[in-house]
C-alpha cells in the first residue's frame, strides 16, 4: 500500500510524550476522520486539514489516497488509541481486510496537519537505558548544548519517545550568540558548514541528502530531520544525525565507518530554524517505533573541566578530551 506522511512544522523536532492518555481534541478529530472515511466523505476530511496539509496533499491526492486505502483495506471496524509518536496520536486500527496504525497530528486549532498510515506492529524491542558503545563527540572544536538533559526545562525532546535523550548543538561566540552579522544568512551561523564526524565505528543504515537548507527563521514541514545519517553500532544502537547541509554527506548506506570519519557538514535542513546539529541514539532505525537511549560520551571537556562517561546538559560548552 502507498501511504502518505506529512509532518507538522515545529521548532527543531518538537513532539508529544509516549504513554500519555488520549487528549479529547485528538479523540474528536479521530472520531470525525473515521466517520467520514467510512462514509466515503473524503472532502470533509480534507476540509479538516490545516493550510499546510492542504498544500502538501491537495484535494485530488487526498481523494486518491483515501479511496486507495478503502479499496485495499475496507472500512474501519475498530480503533484503539495506543500512544503518541512524534507529533502524532497513534491508533491501532482494524479495517475489514487489514490492520494498520493510523497516526494523526493536529495543530492548535484542531486541524489535521499530519496523517500517516502504516502496518501496525507491536514494539517488543529491547530498551537499554544508556549506550554501551564508547562515544566521542561528533565534531571538532567547542560547541554549545542548546537542548540536552533529563527535564522538560532542559530538553523539550523528552516528550518524544525516540528523541527523549536528544541533543541540539550550536557554536557560540564569547557573547553567547550563534551567528555573526544579522543572522539572516546560513553563512552567518558559526555551525553552518562545520564538519560532522562518526562518534564511533558502525554501519551506515540511512542517508538522506537532497533536502534544501532553509533560510534562517523558516522551517521545512515536509521532512522534519532534513538531510540525515543513521549509523548502527555493534550493540544495535542507532545514532541519528539530523539537519546536514544539502549535498554535503560523504557516506553511503551500507558503508562501514570508523570513529572520527567525516560524515558531512552541519546545515539547516528540515524543521530547523537555524544551522545546528541534532543528535540522539535510539534502539531501532525507524523513529516511529524507536525508544531513545541516553547518550554518555567517553571523555569530553565540559566548561573547561574534563568529564568521563558524561551526558551533557543545556548551556554547557563541550569539546572532545584528549
Amino acid at each position: 500500500m502507498k501511504y502518505i506522511l506529512t509532518i507538522l512544522p515545529v521548532m527543531i523536532l518538537v513532539n508529544f510524550a509516549l504513554g500519555q492518555a488520549e487528549k479529547p481534541s485528538y479523540k474528536t478529530v479521530a472520531d470525525s476522520f473515521e466517520l467520514n472515511y467510512n462514509a466515503d466523505n473524503y472532502d470533509a476530511i480534507y476540509a479538516k486539514f490545516s493550510p499546510e496539509m492542504q498544500s502538501g496533499l491537495p484535494i485530488g491526492k487526498t481523494r486518491e489516497f483515501l479511496a486507495g486505502l478503502k479499496q485495499q483495506a475496507g472500512k474501519i471496524t475498530k480503533r484503539e488509541f495506543v500512544n503518541y509518536e512524534q507529533t502524532y496520536a497513534s491508533y491501532k486500527t482494524t479495517f475489514e481486510k487489514a490492520l494498520f496504525a493510523i497516526n494523526i497530528s493536529i495543530d492548535q486549532h484542531a486541524r489535521i496537519n499530519g496523517l500517516f498510515v502504516k502496518p501496525f506492529k507491536e514494539n517488543n524491542l529491547p530498551k537499554p537505558e544508556r549506550n554501551k558503545t564508547l562515544m566521542a563527540l561528533p565534531f571538532k572544536g567547542q560547541w554549545t548544548v542548546v537542548w540536552g538533559g533529563d527535564t522538560k526545562a532542559l530538553n523539550y525532546h523528552i516528550e518524544h519517545e525516540a528523541q527523549k535523550n536528544a541533543f541540539d548543538l550550536v557554536i557560540t561566540d564569547e557573547k553567547g550568540k550563534s551567528y555573526r552579522n544579522n543572522g539572516t544568512s546560513n553563512k552567518d551561523y558559526y555551525a553552518f558548514g562545520q564538519e560532522l564526524l562518526a562518534p564511533c565505528d558502525g554501519e551506515v543504515m540511512l542517508v538522506v541528502d537532497g533536502i534544501k537548507d532553509n533560510v534562517p527563521g523558516t522551517m521545512n514541514p515536509v521532512y522534519v530531520p532534513g538531510n540525515t545519517v543513521i549509523i548502527k553500532t555493534v550493540h544495535d544502537e542507532y545514532l541519528f544525525f539530523a539537519h546536514f547541509k544539502q549535498h554535503s554527506i560523504k557516506v553511503l548506506e551500507g558503508q562501514k565507518v570508523t570513529k572520527g570519519q567525516f560524515l558531512g557538514l552541519c546545515g539547516n535542513s528540515g524543521n530547523s530554524s537555524e544551522p545546528h546539529l541534532h543528535f540522539h541514539i535510539q534502539n531501532a532505525e525507524d523513529m516511529n517505533i524507536a525508544t531513545g537511549i541516553k547518550c554518555y560520551f567517553d571523555k569530553i571537556i565540559v566548561n573547561g573541566m574534563v568529564k568521563k562517561d558524561y551526558s551533557p546538559i543545556q548551556k554547557e560548552k563541550i569539546s572532545n578530551g584528549k
